[in-house]
């Protein structure tokens, strides 16, 4: 999608940097707090407002309400029902995405009708394409609901975990926040130079991300026979793929258990090659809002660092969970943030 590649959010982070500054201003400080929570809210924002821009506010709750839908359709269960019965947790959803289609219908004919069509997201799908022309409305109501949520969904469980590395990592804290010291006062000035110019930050949320992939298991659909590793894979194959192991192979990754954002600075390093990093997916079918979620993590990551040291309360170590669509998120996550001198 036009709006999600790279070049259109580079040309955004004005429009980004200032939540994931919000958040960091917001934390409370010197006392343990559940951090997943307020993570997810900041990131909300941003992934809304970037879809949205101005109609952001309108749609923000109803976004809300629908992560909250897909929650509750993942919870353990003791029955397993077949996928045409109406079960409560199947109608919540369903009621959560018709009154967000409710909510973004409107805001669609709107501008449609006035000819400012805007810059966002939404702007982008509603200018004609030369392959696919101009797409009906409900092409565009039935995509963005997913596409909403996606936009903070995942970014939450990395963010998690990214957020108990820097805590458990001061010396690497210290490096982003040696970075972060050179962002502009005023983050709306942030600009995609600056955003490069946080290697190390990347670098340290890319790790994480290769230890605890937001998505630990990718399936793909085989559309011809072929080989892989000496295997025949008969079309129409299902493939399992796990990030989660791929990303320990000591064939790509030396040392695979070890934290080593530094892996990620040299010439070898490079996440495009195939099968090294995971995190997104990878080829025709990988994520087209790779781009939108390193820019968010990065820049969320630094103006928290810049700000706190973030320490773990005593007690047992978080724990695991699997959540929506095989996600691995820390449950509970509770850190404390203590102003840098």
């Amino acid at each position: 999608m036009r709006g999600l590649r790279p070049q259109a959010v580079a040309a955004r982070i004005g429009e980004i940097a200032p939540s994931a500054a919000r958040f960091a201003d917001q934390w409370p400080t010197d006392r343990d707090v559940e951090i997943l929570p307020p993570v997810r809210h900041a990131l909300a924002e941003i992934g809304v407002r970037y879809l949205f821009s101005e109609d952001a506010p309108t749609l923000l709750p109803f976004a809300s309400q629908l992560f909250l839908a897909r929650e509750v359709l993942v919870r353990p269960s003791r029955w397993v029902w077949p996928r045409g019965v109406p079960t409560p947790a199947r109608r919540f959803r369903t009621r959560q995405q018709v009154a967000f289609t409710n909510a973004l219908r409107p805001i669609v004919r709107r501008r449609r009708s006035s000819g400012r069509l805007g810059d966002d997201m939404l702007g982008q799908m509603l200018r004609p394409s030369s392959r696919y022309g101009l797409l009906p409305e409900e092409a565009i109501l039935d995509t963005l609901p997913g596409i909403t949520v996606a936009t903070f969904e995942t970014p939450s469980r990395a963010a998690g975990w990214i957020l108990l590395y820097l805590a458990r990592y001061p010396q690497a804290a210290g490096r982003v926040a040696a970075e972060a010291a050179l962002l502009p006062a005023d983050p709306a000035a942030t600009t995609s130079t600056h955003l490069d110019g946080l290697r190390y930050t990347q670098a340290l949320v890319r790790e994480v991300l290769r230890l605890h992939p937001p998505s630990w298991l990718l399936t793909r659909r085989a559309t011809r026979q072929t080989q892989l590793a000496g295997y025949t894979i008969d079309a129409g194959s299902t493939v399992l793929v796990c990030p989660y192991t791929a990303h320990r192979d000591a064939r790509e990754h030396s040392d695979p258990d070890q934290f080593q954002p530094e892996r990620w600075l040299d010439a070898s390093g490079s996440p495009t090659k195939p099968g090294v990093f995971l995190s997104f997916g990878t080829g025709p079918h990988g994520c087209e809002g790779a781009a939108l979620a390193m820019a968010m993590l990065t820049l969320l990551t630094a103006q928290t660092a810049r700000r706190y040291q973030l320490s773990e309360p005593p007690g047992p170590e978080p724990s695991y969970q699997v959540t929506t669509l095989e996600g691995l998120a820390t449950v509970g996550l509770r850190l404390r943030a203590t102003l840098r001198s």
